[in-house]
């Protein structure tokens, strides 16, 4: 019996061809009700969507026949992946499609920014012949700065090259090796945002990318500077970005994406030097074609039984091993997490070592899992399982791996070391008897840390009062301590203090604590 496949958003003609050439009832229903959706899915072994249609636990709940989710296009959050991946469901993205089609809109609206385009446009509809008035700048010699490189930030950046343009990037998960490959320098971001004639961001929207760009970042800019982003709303404060445009701080902006969509309040589309877009960076016929392909040759070969791609819940282990193994994934996929936001410095390399009897597992999907972890979030590709270690090679991470059969002082443990151009960082982690995860050693410092949503992680000089400081300012601004761990090589050295929070705290918070005598460094993390 054929496999039916329902397709509830409109895909390309391409993409649907492939589906029913492989032999596969295909089904196009467009515009489902929610009600409509559970009911219909029963019926199908696969389904494929867009961002139209939003698969949640109920509507998965139903699925009882089916196999694979495939979203054509980057983003799967509009998919309940947890409640999928409890069914035995695959869900599967095209991440490569729309590469192209963002990367030559960012550079579309550098070109018309720099050229003044759209004023001279309508000015000449207007029946004016203002030559002086539009006077541009050239793109030859310019200082371009790319914040975040991922495929879109790679092809941005051989663009520009093109251009003439001396091109500054800054991301930490890029190695200088790939960079000197490309053509383009490493920077910090306030190098990038000091230095920079035009400023790109390629970036994903996260608790850390968040804002990233606000008023502070844009006083170090030149006023003759312009900002763009094809990547994510919310990265720009726009806000700060409307004032500093309102007052001539900065050239100017362009903007495809926003904080809210469609921005038809935003105080910014009443300003002449910023230029807006509906969303297009993704919109183009090629795009769109090459998602629907991507798409459905991926559904395609998961239905046949052939090789999972770009699957973002898929690991491929009989059930014995899968059983045995899972409470690792979590350990380091965790780990992974929390070592990205510790570490400073662009990432050369990562040895991931497994010691005790995991070791005599097949760990590589294990260093998937910890790549995911640390990647998730931080780079602008769509990390999974199944492409994380593959991400992590083609932006110059050697990732190196040890088996130690011999039992330390635990039973199991992962040991990680992440290099970078400034530093090592190295963390440790097992599983108590309950399967709980614990670290328990980081650095040079031996703990017992249970990873909560939520931690403080501070090197302080081990003086008398800083433990009652820490106590004194988080209570008072509301912030509940739910466990805490001290650790310290001798008397009077730098200690480690870890503090398990209930909740987040605020930017007021982290300043006051970082602004103690005592307190060395301090890291917010967010699990």
């Amino acid at each position: 019996m054929a496999s039916r496949v329902l397709v509830s958003d409109k895909l390309a003609s391409e993409g649907l061809r492939i589906l029913q050439d492989s032999g596969f009832e295909v089904d196009t229903k467009y515009d489902l009700s929610p009600e409509q959706l559970r009911e219909e899915i029963r019926h199908y072994q696969a389904l494929v969507i867009r961002s139209g249609t939003k698969v949640t636990a109920e509507v998965i709940s139903r699925a009882d026949s089916l196999k694979v989710i495939g979203r054509a296009g980057v983003g799967v959050d509009n998919v309940d992946i947890e409640a999928a991946s409890k069914k035995g469901i695959i869900v599967m993205n095209a991440p490569g499609g729309n590469t192209i089609s963002t990367c030559e809109h960012a550079c579309a609206l550098m070109l018309a920014v720099a050229r003044n385009i759209p004023p001279a446009a309508a000015s000449m509809k207007s029946g004016k012949w203002d030559r002086s008035k539009f006077k541009g700048k050239e793109l030859n010699a310019k200082i371009l700065g790319i914040i975040g490189f991922g495929r879109i930030g790679k092809e941005v950046a051989k663009r520009a090259l093109a251009f003439g343009m001396k091109v500054l990037v800054h991301d930490p998960f890029v190695s200088q090796e790939v960079a000197a490959r490309i053509g383009v320098e490493l920077a910090q971001v306030d190098d990038i945002l000091c230095a920079a004639d035009f400023i790109t961001m390629h970036t994903p929207l996260t608790e850390k990318t968040k804002g990233m760009i606000g008023a502070a970042e844009i006083s170090k800019m030149k006023s003759s500077a312009y900002l763009i982003n094809c990547a994510r709303g919310g990265i720009i404060d726009e806000t700060a970005l409307y004032q500093a445009c309102k007052e001539g701080k900065i050239a100017g902006a362009a903007l495809d994406v926003f904080e809210k969509e469609p921005p038809l309040e935003s105080p910014l589309r009443e300003l002449e030097n910023v230029l807006m877009t509906p969303h297009l960076g993704a919109s183009t016929a090629e795009a769109q074609v090459q998602v629907a392909i991507e798409c459905a040759q991926c559904v395609k070969d998961a239905l046949q039984g052939n090789a999972i791609r770009n699957a973002v819940n898929y690991v491929q282990l009989d059930p014995e091993t899968y059983r045995m193994i899972e409470p690792y994934f979590r350990l380091s996929e965790t780990m992974g997490k929390f070592l990205s936001q510790i570490v400073s410095g662009g990432i050369s390399k990562v040895h991931l070592s497994y010691l005790g009897e995991i070791s005599s597992f097949n760990v590589d999907v294990l260093s998937s899992s910890f790549m995911k972890g640390f990647l998730s979030g931080q780079v602008e590709e769509n990390t999974n399982y199944i492409n994380a270690l593959a991400v992590a090679k083609e932006r110059g991470i050697k990732i190196e791996q040890s088996k130690i059969r011999e039992e330390q002082e635990y039973v199991n443990s992962i040991r990680v070391k992440v290099m970078t151009d400034s530093e090592e960082r190295t963390l440790e982690g097992t599983l108590f008897a309950n399967k709980e995860a614990r670290f328990v050693r980081l650095d040079d410092f031996l703990i017992e840390v249970a990873p909560s949503p939520h931690m403080l992680v501070i090197h302080n000089w081990d003086k008398p009062g800083v433990i009652g400081f820490l106590g004194t300012l988080l209570g008072d601004h509301g912030a509940n301590i739910a466990g805490m761990t001290l650790g310290r090589r001798a008397p009077q050295d730098i200690a480690l203090t870890i503090l398990n929070l209930d909740n987040s705290l605020t930017d007021e918070v982290i300043r006051k604590i970082s602004a103690h005598k005592e307190i060395a460094e301090l890291k917010h993390i967010t699990l």
